[in-house]
């Protein structure tokens, strides 16, 4: 099993590795690990929640996932993301954006890539921030049978009864950010980014939900996997959800080099043990057996999302994020694990029940 799922990551981590050494030696095959460590340190909520959506399409559609989903986030988002922004920041064209990354320089060298893309990072960041903060917000705000911070998720639930309040709170904390975290001359971009944001999100969430209330209708179960346009919609609602995740990441890796080939190298290799991971715990049914393990991922998305749009003003130390995403879910794990045990010897002593650990449903 875990060849079968992690073989094409190790594979590509060979290859990556490999090729990190042949274009820039020792050094190179030093910052290809460093980056694709802080990759996967980031993105692990990234793997939990989208474990949660792709628990829900076919095979056909999860291995799509695990393969072109992998050339988009990385050639897309690793590769070409950064080098569009410079184009667009900088009115340069794609060559001369290449051209201007090669020639090194780091993000305080006035010109340089490095600092020509973190230049435009109030308006990444607000787009990031944006649209984890409403994915967060959709999810806290619904009433579910089985919470892990009862004590807080339960009132936020009640909260939830009126309709689009996540919009509404995501469009407030967007007009505050435009207002007192965006720097001179960047209020205007922020807000931009920012309702982009939105509007993604929106657009794919929707299309997600009526292309599947289609196949409901047409005498499908909807407790059986989507396929067809619903998966397709998922597909751009996961493939979306992780360019948001990685934005940190492709900016902080500026901060280890600027070289766009060793950071897509790095960051790829990464990437791909996180789609790697979001399958293994798809076809494991970790989130079933581990209850709360989604509502982990879930508080470290709404930490990220806070913690993005607090970027546009102020530099948070990336290790700072992976230990926030880590420390959720690792208290969630643990939490569950406690819960498991403790539903297990409640059941042992009844007649009837079976005695083994109870495969439960985070209820997603």
């Amino acid at each position: 099993m875990i060849l079968k799922t992690f073989g094409g990551s190790f594979a590509i981590t060979a290859g990556g590795l490999a090729l990190a050494f042949l274009y820039g030696g020792g050094a190179g095959l030093a910052m290809a690990a460093v980056l694709a460590i802080l990759e996967i340190s980031l993105s692990f909520d990234n793997a939990v929640v989208n474990a949660s959506v792709l628990g829900r399409m076919t095979d056909r559609w999860q291995r799509l996932f695990l393969t072109a989903g992998i050339l988009v986030a990385v050639v897309g988002m690793r590769l070409l993301f950064p080098v569009v922004v410079v184009c667009l920041t900088a009115k340069l064209s794609p060559a001369q954006a290449y051209e201007l990354a090669l020639a090194g320089g780091d993000v305080h060298t006035p010109g340089s890539y490095g600092f020509v893309l973190h230049e435009a990072h109030p308006a990444i960041a607000s787009f990031g921030g944006v649209f984890l903060l409403l994915l967060f917000l959709n999810y806290i705000f619904e009433e579910r049978e089985i919470t892990w911070l009862s004590w807080l998720e339960r009132p936020l639930a009640r909260l939830g009864r009126l309709k689009q309040l996540s919009v509404i709170v995501t469009a407030a904390a967007l007009l505050l950010t435009a207002d007192f975290l965006a720097p001179s001359g960047k209020p205007v971009s922020v807000l931009v980014s920012g309702a982009l944001g939105l509007i993604t999100y929106l657009l794919v969430n929707g299309l997600g939900e009526m292309f599947q209330s289609a196949e409901e209708d047409g005498g499908r179960n909807g407790a059986v996997r989507v396929a067809g346009k619903a998966a397709f919609a998922l597909f751009l609602y996961l493939e979306v959800m992780d360019a948001s995740f990685s934005f940190d990441g492709v900016i902080g890796a500026f901060a280890i080099t600027s070289d766009p080939v060793v950071i897509a190298i790095g960051l790829g290799i990464g990437a791909a043990y996180i789609r790697a991971l979001t399958v293994f715990l798809v076809r494991n049914g970790t989130l079933s057996e581990y209850a709360y393990l989604e509502h982990g991922a879930q508080w470290a998305i709404g930490a990220l999302a806070v913690l993005l749009l607090f970027t546009v003003r102020y530099d948070v130390p990336e290790v700072l994020t992976g230990l926030i995403g880590i420390g959720f879910i690792g208290a969630a794990l643990l939490s569950s694990v406690v819960r498991n045990r403790r539903l297990a010897r409640t059941t042992s002593g009844t007649p009837g029940f079976d005695p083994a650990p109870p495969q439960l449903s985070s209820a997603s």
